[in-house]
């Protein structure tokens, strides 16, 4: 089975100092973010709805560039048995970013069965690769990873791409909505952190997106495949951690500080 395909950099041949040098900057993000998720869900203060989906989301995030982690470190072709072991969730992250700052700004809303339709395309996801892993060799090789795949290829990227945009923009409404509204400062306070936490997002997510389209309609259109060189590579993976690093970072300081500044509990 070939995955050199998939691959994010083009290491199949010499590796450099700034190649072990990428995988433990990737390793210590990923190390990070799963560790400062886990914490959130024994967050007492605030809401907890809005602490259990901001830890889900940098748990998420950090086991979908896991993912990517394993297939830079070449792990998948020397064990193809571990391919589509089901730690990506692309789909999942812009769903729960959306619901924390939702649930953080309004705890008072119940969840209705109306929002289970946001769950249906990272439902989806997980099964398919948990359906995937379990699948024989020359079925992954042949149904895997495909341009028109919703779940895990071309298709995938471009639903992450617009989700990811469409839940910033949904959140920020609630941001805006809330801010015509204020009742103290308690939450004025917390839609400034909201405001902070999407604003730099979103243009982390933009620096992310120039990289995913610059390498797509290169190739489409040019027939220039922009993974072929090494810096342009490096910087693309670096541009996907760059965002969990900010949600890492933010999601640190209110486990710090939060109770006081925002006056949750």
């Amino acid at each position: 089975m070939e995955f050199s395909n998939y691959l994010p950099l083009p290491l199949r041949g010499d590796h450099t100092i700034f190649y072990y040098l990428l995988l433990v900057v990737l390793a210590a993000q990923i190390l990070h973010s799963l560790s400062v998720g886990v914490l959130f869900f024994g967050k007492s203060s605030g809401d907890k709805r809005s602490n259990y989906c901001y830890g889900a989301l940098l748990i998420s995030f950090g086991l979908t560039l896991l993912h990517y982690w394993l297939v830079l470190a070449g792990v998948y072709e020397r064990y193809p048995s571990l391919y589509f072991i089901p730690i990506y969730y692309t789909l999942a992250i812009p769903v729960l970013l959306f619901y924390h700052v939702k649930l953080s700004l309004y705890p008072q809303y119940q969840l209705r069965r109306s929002d289970l339709k946001h769950m249906i395309l990272p439902i989806g996801q997980f099964v398919f690769f948990v359906f995937m892993f379990f699948s024989s060799m020359d079925f992954k090789a042949h149904y895997g990873r495909q341009f028109f795949n919703p779940f895990y290829g071309a298709l995938e990227q471009g639903l992450f791409l617009t989700s990811f945009f469409a839940y910033l923009y949904f959140a920020r409404r609630y941001v805006v909505q809330k801010r015509k509204n204020l009742r103290n400062k308690i939450e004025l306070r917390r839609v400034f952190y909201a405001r902070k936490l999407l604003q730099v997002a979103f243009y982390v997510f933009c620096i992310h997106t120039f990289f995913v389209l610059s390498d797509f309609l290169s190739y489409q259109f040019w027939d220039i495949n922009l993974r072929s060189v090494r810096v342009f590579a490096a910087l693309g993976i670096l541009s996907f951690a760059g965002i969990l690093f900010w949600l890492g970072v933010y999601g640190f300081q209110i486990l710090l500080w939060g109770r006081k500044v925002l006056n949750e509990g």
